[in-house]
């Protein structure tokens, strides 16, 4: 039951509002700037982010259409399986946090009126998952090759072709309770600003961009935190 702790994340003024839906950086005011790095360096140094990766890497059995068999019985379903990882052996499963802290802190902003600083630490918390998942890929890329294999792409609960509701198998195949990540009823990863993922290891693997995953999204004509503008 690996996980990982200390992670470096990277955050940029650009990536926070990028999940913002915010494109035309040169219309924002300094002051809108300098309040972002303020809050930025307030999450890295008071504590607000706990980074940490739980992970788990399972045996294939097979692969059909529509099915990942996993050795000793379990499955997961998805018809995007067979097309992307079909040379594979294994299958890493990961679920990765930044941790309670500045949810809390978000909703203390709003508590206390001030609901800028909510919105725009908000926004800190969602560019430090999308760090967390770039770095939590590069740690699981080493780990495939120490075992002799390549790895694939992230594929996450959700994208078209490995339904939502498979959330609920991910969670059964990795210790996530111990990065403190759980689901509600509702399949919601509580911590909120939490990602799960799945990446298969083989000898030679198929990888693609965020943006290649962003062009063939259902909302890429209408969603505002894309990575690239998808014509089309």
């Amino acid at each position: 039951m690996p996980v990982i702790r200390d992670i470096p994340l990277s955050l940029e003024v650009s990536d926070v509002l990028r999940r913002q839906g915010i494109r035309d950086y040169s219309r924002l005011r300094d002051e809108t700037k300098t309040l972002i790095r303020e809050l930025i360096a307030s999450a890295e140094n008071d504590g607000l982010l706990e980074p940490a990766v739980a992970y788990e890497i399972h045996a294939i059995a097979n692969i059909d259409h529509d099915r990942l068999y996993l050795e000793g019985g379990l499955v997961l379903n998805g018809s995007l399986f067979s097309s992307v990882l079909s040379s594979a052996r294994e299958l890493a499963i990961v679920v990765g946090t930044i941790g309670p802290n500045l949810e809390e802190k978000v909703v203390d902003y709003f508590a206390n009126n001030e609901p800028v600083k909510g919105l725009l630490l908000d926004g800190i918390g969602s560019a430090a998952v999308d760090s967390l998942f770039q770095e939590a890929c590069r740690s699981i890329a080493q780990e495939a090759s120490t075992r002799g294999y390549q790895a694939s792409s992230p594929l996450s609960p959700g994208v078209q072709g490995f339904p939502l509701t498979e959330q609920w198998q991910v969670f059964r195949l990795v210790p996530a309770e111990q990065v403190g990540v759980s689901l509600t009823e509702s399949g919601v990863m509580v911590p909120r600003k939490s990602v799960s993922m799945v990446i298969g290891f083989g000898p030679q693997m198929r990888t693609w961009t965020q943006a290649q995953v962003c062009a063939h999204c259902n909302l890429r004509r209408t969603c505002r935190y894309k990575i690239v503008s998808v014509d089309g």
